[in-house]
């Protein structure tokens, strides 16, 4: 008996990384699996059916059940026909993995309109397009009085959330995004039965990752890897899974370390009763507790890196940005 025994899981972004791993467990742990993906670049240009389909055939050849669907997240109409394979391939749709993502690693100055349009679409509304249609038929099914566990699993990133990473203005933004749209949605759809949590994979070596300090090299094949994208997919199915009673929760994820998410949370304030001149806040805004976007970046790439001193961590944002577009941190296809 697996712990997704007899769920219908709806998988974005499942043809490659995170989602990939994903789907596998989630079969491997009895779940009907839809496998969407329409295998574009990271960029998000391009196409290629055979990447979802790839996915598939490895999961019904081990003894599983998947289909695979091909839609765009980001297409409103492809959002809702996603939702509708589940239904007609498997008769009922338990969970959406929200996993899908592009990435256009530019500085906010060359980076273009398009470029942050398409990050957004792709990760944050996608992510609230299939949501929005599944929650649709949830609420009707609620209504007429079948009451079932339903679930989603939305996926952001440690950076928009906790690494704040130059070159990834638009993705720190839609992952914030998604983060945001976790807690509100969670709220929301609990009268119908339906749970909504996050999870924010943080080191994982996937495409999107490829040329990040520290994150080319393979891990021993004989032991644990930290990095590898697996890692996530036991977190996800957790949340996915009848007995998990969390909502409303963003979980990071680092390797074998699972962390709880407290977003935006007040560290302290200053008061006076009346209107503050900006002399005051002068004098007394010294007293707060500030975080350091230097510092923090250097803690999340410590374990790439090691410790590194701000002239150096200045020098390496400036080499990042000047190579413009074409960014280290911007993979090609790995098929």
């Amino acid at each position: 008996m697996g712990s997704l025994d007899g769920r219908v899981v709806l998988i974005t972004g499942a043809g490659r990384g995170i989602g990939r791993e994903e789907a596998l467990f989630f079969a491997a742990e009895g779940a009907k699996v839809v496998v969407n993906d329409p295998g574009v670049a990271v960029d998000g240009t391009g196409g290629d059916a055979g990447v979802a389909a790839e996915v598939v055939e490895e999961i019904t050849a081990g003894g599983g059940q998947a289909v695979a669907s091909t839609d765009s997240v980001a297409d409103w109409d492809g959002a809702r026909r996603m939702v509708e394979t589940a239904l007609r391939s498997f008769g009922d749709l338990h969970v959406v993995v929200n996993n899908a993502a592009i990435t256009r690693n530019t500085g906010l100055t060359d980076l273009s309109e398009q470029d942050f349009d398409d990050v957004l679409a792709v990760k944050l509304k996608g992510t609230f397009a299939v949501t929005h249609w599944a929650a649709r038929h949830w609420r009707d099914r609620f209504q007429a009085g079948v009451r079932a566990d339903r679930a989603v699993v939305n996926t952001a990133s440690g950076s928009g959330l906790l690494n704040p990473l130059p070159a990834q203005v638009s993705y720190a933004a839609s992952n914030a995004g998604v983060a945001a749209l976790t807690t509100v949605a969670a709220l929301e759809l609990g009268r119908y039965g339906v749970r909504v949590n996050c999870v924010s994979p943080s080191m994982a070596r996937t495409r999107l990752t490829r040329g990040v300090p520290g994150m080319s090299q393979e891990g021993p094949a004989t032991s644990f890897d930290p990095l590898h994208p697996a890692a996530v997919a036991p977190v996800a199915a957790y949340l996915a899974g009848p007995a998990c009673p969390l909502t409303g929760q963003v979980l990071s994820v680092r390797g074998g370390t699972v962390s709880v998410n407290h977003g935006w949370s007040l560290a302290g304030h200053i008061h006076k009763d009346g209107l503050w001149s900006v002399a005051e806040l002068a004098e007394q805004v010294k007293e707060l507790p500030m975080d350091d976007p230097f510092d923090k970046l250097a803690q999340a790439l410590s374990g790439a890196l090691g410790t590194t001193g701000r002239a150096e961590l200045q020098e390496m944002i400036n080499s990042l940005l000047d190579q413009g577009p074409a960014s280290v941190m911007r993979g090609e296809p790995d098929r």
